[in-house]
C-alpha cells in the first residue's frame, strides 16, 4: 500500500488564486503575462509543452509570444512549485495543489498522452534515501512510468 496524502484540490478561479498566493508567497510577483501562462497550463488535457502553451496565449493576446518567455515562466512555475515538468515529453502540468511539497509520480499513456499524478512518499522517500547514501545532494525524484492508460488499454 501506497503512503499516501490527501489535498485539496482547487479548480477554475480558485487554483488560479492558490497559484497566484503560492507564487507571492515564494517572493515572486504575479504578472498579466504569468497569469495568461498559468491559465494556459490549466486549461491544458495533457502535458504541454512551452510551444504549445506559447500558441495558446499568442491566440488570446492577438501577438506573438515567444517560447523562450513562456520557458522561463514554466520554470519559476516549476522550481515555485506551481507546475510539474514531464521530463520525458519535455511538457507540463499544473500543479493541481500549488502549497503542497512533495514528489510525484507521473503515468504515462503511450497512446492518448494523458499524464496521471500519484503520489507515494514511501518510493520517493526511499529513492532520496537511496541517492543521499550515493553522496548525492539537492535530490529531486522523478519517477515516470509509461504505459497504455485504463480508457486506452
Amino acid at each position: 500500500m501506497a503512503a499516501q496524502h490527501h489535498h485539496h484540490e482547487p479548480s477554475g478561479a480558485g487554483l488560479m488564486e492558490a497559484a497566484r498566493a503560492e507564487l507571492i508567497a515564494s517572493g515572486e510577483q504575479w504578472t498579466g503575462m504569468r497569469g495568461e501562462v498559468f491559465g494556459a497550463l490549466m486549461a491544458q488535457a495533457r502535458p504541454a509543452s512551452a510551444y504549445d502553451i506559447a500558441e495558446d496565449v499568442s491566440k488570446a493576446r492577438g501577438k506573438r509570444v515567444a517560447a523562450n518567455s513562456v520557458y522561463r515562466i514554466l520554470d519559476l512555475f516549476v522550481k515555485t512549485n506551481l507546475a510539474r515538468r514531464v521530463e520525458s515529453a519535455n511538457a507540463y502540468v499544473a500543479n493541481p495543489h500549488p502549497g503542497c511539497r512533495h514528489d510525484c509520480i507521473f503515468l504515462i499513456c503511450d497512446s492518448c498522452g494523458t499524464a496521471t499524478h500519484i503520489d507515494d512518499d514511501k518510493l520517493t522517500e526511499a529513492l532520496v534515501l537511496a541517492a543521499r547514501q550515493a553522496g548525492f545532494a539537492d535530490i529531486r525524484p522523478v519517477v515516470e512510468l509509461r504505459g497504455i492508460c485504463g480508457d486506452c488499454s
